[in-house]
């Protein structure tokens, strides 16, 4: 059976990183479970075992060791394939997205792509905020709009577009809700709506995990952001959002929080996409929202 790229991407993860977990939750932004399973059917597939493991330590087999240039040079040779394909074929430009966007972004960039790319159009894409690359990783689109921190493996580049104060939602009947703002320290014992685990960094930066003298305590979790509003109408508990994401509705209230620094909102690109229509979109939004 012919082996995919993708179960060449999932070995190279795993051998560069020597860690199922990591390359797991950092790199690949699947479930160990299902990382283990991809990686023994690429052996089966090769007929020959590529990993030693114990309890404690993870080694490439001479197999391994074998395969992992071979892979690497694979992989690479495909993307400057698919990009070369999509920069002759492509006319589409699909944008990925975890929050609502707004802010004015979306009629300033598609007006400038129409006056500067006039073939192309803009297509969006709402991805889990299981990706913490809102769908750059899996190459399901070309291009983000999402918060910072992106997952720091060197493949990805961006720009910030929007410094947004914190803000936190609460349930209408909330202690708090009779506070003009809210100290971070008064949140710390709340229960909190998360990401899921697998958004990594992103997950800690939303539960505010660098400024807790304790874990949080978290009561459910949301894979998108209107999940995550709704469990917090619902009673669930709290949790923080940028200030240009807040949109009033009589089930939840809404209070800026002190203590804590503001979150970044990027446009993101892979770092080996030197297409034009990625550039002007780049600079469509630089310009939008840092003017």
């Amino acid at each position: 059976m012919d082996v995919r790229v993708l179960d060449l991407r999932y070995f190279v993860a795993v051998a560069e990183e020597l860690s199922f977990t990591r390359a797991a939750g950092e790199r690949l932004y699947v479930s160990q479970p299902a990382l283990s399973k991809q990686i023994r059917q690429l052996e089966t597939s090769l007929r020959a075992k590529l990993f030693d493991r114990d309890r404690r330590s993870i080694r490439l087999t001479p197999a391994g060791e074998e395969l992992l240039p071979r892979a690497r040079s694979i992989i690479e040779q495909w993307d400057a394939a698919r990009l070369a394909v999509v920069e002759v074929g492509a006319t589409t430009l699909t944008v990925g997205f975890q929050t609502r966007i707004g802010r004015g972004l979306i009629p300033s960039v598609t007006a400038r792509m129409a006056d500067e790319l006039p073939d192309w159009r803009l297509q969006f894409r709402q991805v889990s905020w299981a990706d913490a690359t809102a769908g750059l990783a899996g190459g399901d689109v070309d291009v983000a709009i999402a918060w910072l921190p992106v997952p720091g493996t060197g493949d990805f580049a961006w720009r910030v577009v929007s410094t947004e104060n914190r803000w936190v939602a609460l349930p209408p009947r909330h202690r708090l809700v009779d506070a003009g703002v809210v100290p971070f320290q008064e949140l710390l014992d709340e229960p909190f709506i998360a990401l899921p685990a697998s958004s990594g960094e992103l997950r800690d930066f939303w539960l505010a995990t660098r400024h807790r003298d304790r874990p949080a305590k978290v009561a459910a979790e949301a894979a998108t952001s209107d999940e995550t509003i709704e469990a917090v109408a619902s009673g669930l508990g709290v949790a923080l959002l940028a200030s240009g994401n807040v949109e009033p509705r009589e089930d939840v209230v809404y209070r800026a929080v002190t203590g804590l620094p503001p979150a970044e909102l990027a446009v993101v690109w892979g770092r080996a996409d030197r297409r034009d229509a990625v550039r002007v979109f780049v600079d469509s939004c630089v310009r939008c929202l840092c003017a």
